[in-house]
């Protein structure tokens, strides 16, 4: 630089005003678009993205619990159970995720629940599974035998305990043998309702009658003369095994 620009001031003048106009401009732009700030603003948690860097669920909208949770609809219990704490796992950390995984599992153990109190109480799907269970020797066996409505069974097991209790208050007066004879005759009833034969109904109800008869006539004497009442005699005792085994006959046999 010469020595006249130095000594005239009027000519730096300029370019000192040129420069603090410049970088008033760029403090300027700078405050405009915080982007252009070489420094970054610290975020909060409230402007990460739902859940953080968790993973999500990608099924989170599905309606059935069965494929929400991946399962098959036959899953057992234990399968139900593994497949929710693999889910939990898998994507813990993530609310929205968590929420649906544990809605589908608890409708999954509601459900299983409400097929476990059912069978409890309906005895038919009891048996059938047992049946299914068993041996085939047994399944032959019980193809002869069937499981009536639970109304058929009371009615008829309180005409039986009609009879015997009837049998029983008879009993110092004379035999059973009355109340026998109405007893097998409702029997053969009952079986020729049944089974539509009559012949079939007569051989299963004698059949039952003997039967009973048989066993009473075996294990009665067994039982102490403590337990039984001085006026019950072993016609009487039979005869109420008799009544049993007519009931069953009749009610159970096909």
């Amino acid at each position: 630089m010469s020595s006249s620009s130095l000594s005239n001031p009027t000519l730096s003048t300029p370019f000192i005003g040129h420069n603090l106009r410049l970088n008033q401009n760029t403090k300027d732009g700078i405050n405009c678009f915080p982007s252009l700030r070489r420094h970054r603003v610290p975020r909060c948690a409230v402007d990460m993205p739902y859940g953080g860097n968790a993973p999500t669920f990608p099924r989170i909208r599905v309606w059935d619990p069965y494929k929400r949770l991946g399962i098959s609809p036959y899953a057992s219990e234990e399968e139900i159970w593994s497949a929710r704490n693999f889910l939990l796992e898998q994507y813990a950390g993530h609310e929205r995720s968590e929420e649906s995984i544990e809605a589908a599992f608890e409708k999954l153990l509601m459900a299983s629940f409400q097929h476990r109190k059912k069978t409890k109480i309906n005895l038919k799907s009891r048996l059938k599974k047992k049946v299914e269970e068993s041996p085939p020797w047994i399944k032959n066996l019980l193809n002869f035998v069937e499981l009536p409505p639970l109304e058929v069974i009371f009615r008829r097991l309180f005409l039986f305990a009609f009879m015997g209790g009837w049998s029983i208050m008879n009993s110092s007066e004379g035999g059973p043998a009355f109340q026998v004879a109405v007893s097998l005759a409702a029997c053969i009833y009952f079986l020729i309702e049944k089974t539509k034969s009559l012949g079939r109904a007569f051989v299963i109800g004698l059949g039952a009658l003997a039967t009973g008869w048989i066993c009473g006539s075996i294990f009665v004497p067994m039982i102490p003369t403590v337990l039984i009442h001085p006026t019950w005699t072993l016609e009487l005792l039979t005869s109420l095994v008799g009544y049993a085994f007519l009931f069953l006959a009749c009610t159970f046999l096909k």
